[in-house]
């Protein structure tokens, strides 16, 4: 049975366009380029970080979001950057009765936005800066595991990278749903790796059949 439902924040719950471009603003560069190398990162199955060096060698990301919100340009995402199949989705899970959390590599900042966004859609949102543990590490999916008010294998995590969410997530005992939007989603796509995910979909509006579906087999 799967009783519990864990989104990944970016990407799975929120577009990052916006994101993406706010940063090649701040670094100075077009924003199409920005995005063209973060894709050939990812292709080449680097850290995405890497991309902010080509760009300028030395750059800490830390470093410069403190000083975006230093100069008023925090990095931040509203209602206008869900995806329009997250709000319908969460409320069916939510009256299927399932258990549901927001767990991803999140700052103090953005794990504010995410409480302000979904208080009352989700029972729990936990954030890297919150546990001290960031995906892929395994202490952050034990901190989802034991948060959830179920077994490992009745966890369902949700996330569009396999690297960051599907295969740790499954090395924890959790079962796992991949979700072909945003650059690893479309570029990972093809790994033959993701043949491991339980589910793979390409709308959380999947989600509730897929599940119910499962639950049943299970019965």
């Amino acid at each position: 049975m799967i009783r519990a439902v864990v989104f990944d924040v970016g990407e799975s719950l929120v577009d990052e366009t916006r994101e993406y471009g706010t940063w090649a603003d701040w670094l100075g560069v077009p924003r199409h380029t920005f995005v063209a190398q973060l894709g050939a990162v990812i292709a080449q199955g680097r850290d995405y970080r890497d991309t902010f060096q080509i760009f300028r060698p030395g750059f800490d990301l830390y470093e410069e979001r403190e000083k975006r919100a230093a100069a008023g340009q925090s990095e931040t995402y509203g209602e206008e950057d869900l995806y329009p199949d997250v709000r319908p989705a969460l409320a069916r899970l939510r009256a299927d009765g399932l258990w549901l959390a927001i767990a991803g590599n999140q700052t103090v900042r953005s794990g504010a936005n995410l409480r302000r966004l979904f208080t009352g859609d989700v029972d729990l949102i936990g954030t890297s800066d919150d546990w001290g543990a960031s995906k892929p590490d395994a202490a952050f999916f034990e901190r989802v595991a034991a948060a959830a008010p179920a077994e490992p294998d009745e966890v369902l995590y949700v996330g569009d990278r396999l690297d960051n969410d599907v295969l740790p997530a499954a090395r924890a005992g959790m079962r796992t749903a991949l979700i072909r939007r945003g650059p690893w989603g479309w570029i990972q796509q093809h790994d033959p790796a993701a043949d491991r995910a339980t589910f793979r979909i390409d709308s959380l509006g999947e989600l509730p059949e897929l599940i119910a579906k499962a639950n049943a087999e299970a019965n």
